[in-house]
């Protein structure tokens, strides 16, 4: 049985316990209050596939696993519509009331927005901590931030969820640590701060952010400097981006079958297969009812995302809720001000390995059939490496879009002009004459070309961009 400490013993034991072993002795009841079907009203104008019940709970359950917690029961509960006091109807309340005291459960983790009322009034009415889906992906950030820019974007987006709740009942699993803490409320040293005080501590974060934003400017300056096409993964957490990255760059970055295993952005660069160098960017993972503190705190870490030359739409396709997953990753998009439908973005079907031969014969078939309206999908398994060849090819084929293609001749003796072709440009094909001459044709960036003409003033130009360059 769970043991409620008093709250200077429960601080003693939780800055002795590490975060894993506090969440693992901790039996969690994951509760999805979900409305009826007939209930939920469709926003004018806008199609959205309907989740699943099941899948929103097991994706509730993976979120809590996530941080280690003890799963002992995960129940869906179907809602006409939310009570303003405790989300729950009454009846209900003392249902899972029953269910906890017989289940012996220390936490319930409720897979919905609970205001700070609906959130003390449920952990009085069940003696049990209470945390809602904003705090849970909160909990998450801040296990997985390991970087400066991380660890101050969550603090900063955890100060501002908590100003609302300082008064909390429950600290037996309070934990005591530097910054903040999500799952053990605020303890002792948090209910004696009044709002203005955490109102100063998030003054304090904005400064320090707006630091280490202007850092990553200067980097991404110094990088056009030396200008490579960005090509950004993103997608629904858990749907193998970080695979993927590793699989194309040959790195080592952290991918786990775990919701938000990625946190950090990563960036890694790569050749194509005509030699030209991109730059491959990881990033966090999204996921349906992002909180919306959170991606405005993480808009500085999605910057790489928004000036990508090329991003790559990493889709799970052997999950059952795929299409409900690039919806919300669409959603997300738009938020960041990118249209879903951009000619930048490559959809990347992932997990092939993961599916039977009709489902992969199906999918094979409307990749064909979307050729007509577009750029089509492109199937892969990152794990596996099918498809990768042809996902390298598109990449280029995309960045050569804003890209001019010459015919160059130099003498056999020339080394160096060659040796600055094959550094600065892509060498599409190369030829020799009898007399030794060589005859390339190359494609070079819109950014290099000027330094190309002013050097090889004899280049002919044979092919010019698809589409004009953005600055």
């Amino acid at each position: 049985m769970t043991e409620i400490l008093p709250p200077g013993e429960a601080r003693l034991q939780a800055k002795a316990a590490p975060e894993g072993e506090i969440a693992a002795a901790t039996r969690t009841l994951v509760l999805g209050p979900y409305l009826n079907r007939a209930a939920q009203r469709p926003v004018p104008g806008q199609t959205e596939t309907v989740r699943s019940d099941e899948a929103r709970l097991d994706e509730a359950v993976g979120l809590a696993a996530a941080i280690d917690l003890d799963v002992a029961r995960a129940i869906a509960v179907h809602l006409q519509r939310p009570r303003p006091s405790t989300y729950l109807g009454k009846g209900r309340v003392e249902e899972v009331a029953g269910l906890i005291k017989a289940e012996e459960i220390g936490l319930v983790v409720m897979d919905c927005a609970l205001s700070p009322v609906q959130q003390r009034n449920l952990e009085k009415a069940w003696g049990a901590k209470v945390i809602d889906r904003t705090g849970l992906i909160l909990e998450i950030f801040g296990r997985r931030a390991s970087t400066r820019e991380g660890t101050l974007q969550v603090e900063h987006a955890h100060l501002a969820y908590q100003k609302s709740r300082l008064v909390r009942s429950w600290t037996h699993l309070e934990r005591q640590r530097g910054g903040f803490g999500f799952l053990g409320g605020p303890g002792e040293t948090q209910i004696e701060a009044d709002r203005r005080m955490i109102q100063e501590r998030m003054t304090r974060i904005e400064r320090d952010l707006d630091a280490v934003t202007r850092t990553r400017g200067l980097h991404r300056k110094s990088r056009a400097r030396v200008p490579y096409p960005i090509v950004a993964l993103v997608g629904y957490t858990n749907a193998g981006k970080s695979t993927l990255f590793n699989a194309l760059t040959k790195a080592e970055v952290r991918a786990q079958d775990m919701l938000f295993a990625t946190l950090d952005p990563t960036a890694r660069a790569t050749k194509l297969p005509h030699g030209e160098t991109v730059i491959l960017s990881d990033t966090v993972g999204f996921i349906s009812d992002l909180p919306t503190s959170l991606i405005a705190a993480f808009r500085a870490t999605l910057e790489d995302v928004i000036e990508a030359d090329i991003l790559l739409h990493v889709r799970d396709v052997s999950h059952g809720d795929t299409q409900a997953q690039a919806e919300d990753v669409e959603g997300v998009l738009r938020e960041l001000g990118i249209e879903p439908d951009a000619e930048r973005i490559i959809e990347v079907w992932n997990k092939a390995d993961l599916l039977d031969d009709g489902e992969r014969t199906r999918l094979l078939n409307l990749s064909a059939a979307h050729r007509g309206a577009g750029p089509a999908p492109i199937l892969v398994s990152a794990l596996t490496g099918e498809g990768l060849p042809a996902l390298a090819e598109r990449i280029e084929g995309q960045v050569a879009r804003a890209r001019s293609t010459f015919a160059v001749t130099l003498p056999p003796e020339d080394g160096a002009a060659l040796n600055w072709l094959y550094e600065n440009a892509e060498v599409l094909d190369r030829q020799s004459d009898t007399g030794g001459a060589i005859a390339l044709t190359i494609r070079i960036a819109p950014e290099k070309e000027p330094r190309f003409l002013n050097r090889f003033e004899a280049a002919q130009r044979i092919g010019g961009p698809v589409t004009a360059p953005t600055a």
